[in-house]
């Protein structure tokens, strides 16, 4: 009974590190007022409408774009690297964090 509860709680406790949410902070140069932050998140439409992004954020003072992303979702570098630029910005860095 015991071994069951204990093998019970390992995957659950698996199961939640597995689904953990995926934060990434995306350092931007060239940002300067709300106009960019509107063109960066209008680049990234099409993920948030299809729930790739569950969270989006802009700081201005920072320069950091933060995407958190849905469970089981996944944004390439690349993918992140083309939307900055296609809305006229330069990716400086690209910082993968676990929630």
């Amino acid at each position: 009974m015991i071994r069951t509860f204990l093998i019970s709680i390992f995957f659950l406790l698996n199961t939640d590190l597995l689904q953990a949410k995926e934060i990434i902070k995306t350092t931007i140069s060239g940002m300067v007022c709300p106009m960019c932050a509107q063109k960066i998140e209008k680049s990234f439409k099409g993920s948030i409408k299809d729930k790739t992004i569950a969270k989006f954020d802009v700081d201005l003072d920072t320069k950091i774009v933060t995407f958190e992303l849905a469970d089981n979702k996944k944004l390439s570098d690349e993918q992140i690297t083309t939307g900055i630029k296609n809305a006229g910005y330069l990716v400086k860095k690209i910082e993968r964090l676990k929630q």
